[in-house]
């Protein structure tokens, strides 16, 4: 007795023999060379991730041309914060000198990181707002000097 193989199970056998190699081959032109180097990920990702160069300034350098900013927060509950928590890395405008260079944030949603009402943090240490209450039409600039917020602008 002949063995019979229909030709739609030969088609299909061909058909995953044919996905199953370029499953194989693509895999092995996708997958890094230093992926399972140390473990389940790719080990280029220790050189990637090592430290970064570091582009913060640092205070000392903010105050050497706003030390009025600095005189300033002294009376205000945000005189612990360093400039570069809200202006970000201050490094290419000590640099250039240019005001373009750093960040200057104005909406609502920044100052939310920290005054959005959230019932982890206590009440009596940071003020906390709903921004989605709060004089919905503004900016918190408009109102507030982010250097002295309890000074409310005219």
């Amino acid at each position: 007795m002949k063995f019979y193989i229909p030709p739609q199970l030969t088609r299909l056998a061909l058909a995953f023999a044919i996905f199953i190699t370029l499953f194989i081959v693509l895999r092995n032109l996708l997958v890094p060379d230093t992926f399972g180097q140390y473990g389940h990920y790719r080990g280029d990702s220790l050189i990637d991730n090592q430290q970064p160069e570091i582009h913060y300034s640092g205070q000392e350098a903010c105050l050497d041309c706003h030390q009025e900013i600095e005189d300033m927060k002294q009376t205000d509950v945000h005189n612990t914060i360093r400039c570069e928590v809200c202006h970000g890395p201050g490094e290419k405008h000590v640099s250039s000198g240019d005001a373009a260079d750093i960040s200057k944030p104005d909406s609502r949603e920044f100052c939310g990181v920290c005054h959005e009402k959230n019932a982890a943090r206590r009440q009596s240490t940071i003020v906390q707002i709903r921004l989605s209450e709060h004089n919905t039409g503004k900016k918190c600039i408009e109102c507030h000097n982010p250097h002295q917020p309890w000074e409310m602008k005219e």
